[in-house]
């Protein structure tokens, strides 16, 4: 069985690695990688593709940046030269980026069955392109493997058949449980550059981080000014670490905020980080600030407090399980008390969600597997 499994941004390495793993490990399976380039730093990627241990893929695309519309359809025209000269099996497509909806599309045009794995989430927000790309994938897919019971209900609801509906777990903690004692033994100072900086205050925790680059968010003068008042904050409890996004910076930059922000005490900015790198930070947090989707599925699992600013949450098991807050908006005051609160030992304790466990990628290999023999 030939599948080609798909990656196009940052958090599909962590998902695809497990994947490719699990499958080469089976006689029956055999795996390539297709990487489309949709989000492509060369000195990431590579870190990514080091890290996680994956063979350098056997396809690069090089699409780059452009619109949704421009970038989706350069996808479509080069993976489908791969897919003519490959003649797969299956195409594994992850998460909800365009090189997801893009794949999926050319695989079913071209009569090659598709398996998307981190099916059926839902945030209900279709002014999200991520929702438009889940959907559309969901609704063409041959295999959904999904995380967490919410995709289950999302995807009975939207009429599709049972049969091609499989509960598994969570590829992306596969990744998490594998290479956290690798990500353990890294030194924080070698991470930071030195030591955490002085803060205002006294007490709390070791420190927060910060990660922010959804538009929502950072596109504006105001969102921006609202993340400068809630790290000024924070930094009144404990250091707060900057994971920066090339976005949020280069938008700082532009409503000349960027100096307000550097000269904040107790504040260290950091550029993007590897995998394991940004694992070891996770790990050693008193509580993480995002508005990733992935993150607050990493923390949920290492039960560390995760403040969430996103409208909705497509993944709702990290807060109905997890220890998740959805902060609705970047009310700096609501923020802050939630904060304080966290500090004083007033954090949800949470539970891991059923099976984040480390087995997922097996168990879609085994139903694979268990297909192609039919």
């Amino acid at each position: 069985m030939k599948t080609l499994s798909i990656v196009g941004a940052r958090p599909n390495f962590m998902k695809v690695a497990p994947l490719h793993r699990a499958f080469r490990q089976r006689d029956t399976m055999e795996s390539k990688i297709v990487h489309t380039g949709q989000h492509y730093d060369a000195k990431m990627s590579d870190i990514f593709f080091n890290q996680l241990e994956l063979p350098q893929p056997d396809y690069y695309l090089g699409i780059g940046g452009g619109s949704h519309t421009q970038q989706t359809a350069r996808i479509m025209l080069a993976f489908e030269e791969v897919v003519q000269q490959e003649k797969p099996d299956l195409v594994v497509v992850v998460g909800d980026v365009n090189s997801t909806i893009a794949c999926a599309l050319v695989a079913v045009k071209e009569g090659i069955p598709v398996a998307h794995v981190e099916a059926g989430l839902r945030s209900g927000d279709r002014s999200m392109p991520e929702e438009l790309n889940r959907i559309l994938t969901d609704s063409i897919s041959d295999y959904l493997f999904v995380t967490e019971a919410a995709g289950l209900a999302n995807l009975a609801q939207e009429g599709i058949p049972e049969e091609k509906v499989h509960f598994v777990g969570n590829v992306m903690i596969d990744s998490l449980i594998y290479y956290r004692e690798k990500a353990a033994a890294l030194k924080l100072e070698n991470i930071l550059g030195s030591s955490l900086p002085p803060f205002g205050g006294a007490g709390g925790g070791s420190f927060a981080l910060l990660t922010m680059h959804r538009p929502s968010n950072v596109d504006h003068p105001q969102g921006l000014k609202d993340i400068l008042q809630i790290i000024r904050g924070c930094t009144a409890h404990l250091p707060v670490v900057f994971a920066i996004h090339p976005r949020t910076e280069n938008n700082l930059k532009k409503f000349g905020l960027y100096e307000s922000l550097t000269g904040i005490p107790g504040l260290q900015l950091l550029p993007p980080q590897g995998y394991l790198e940004f694992l070891k930070l996770m790990d050693e947090a008193a509580l993480i600030i995002t508005d990733s989707g992935g993150i607050q599925e990493e923390t949920t699992y290492l039960q560390a407090p995760c403040l969430t600013f996103r409208a909705s949450t497509e993944r709702p098991c990290t807060v109905e399980l997890g220890t998740n807050f959805l902060m609705q908006d970047l009310n700096p005051q609501t923020v802050l008390a939630k904060v304080e609160e966290i500090l004083s030992g007033q954090a949800k304790p949470g539970v891991i969600p059923p099976l984040w466990d480390g087995q997922a990628a097996e168990r879609i290999a085994a139903i694979l597997n268990h297909d192609s023999q039919d």
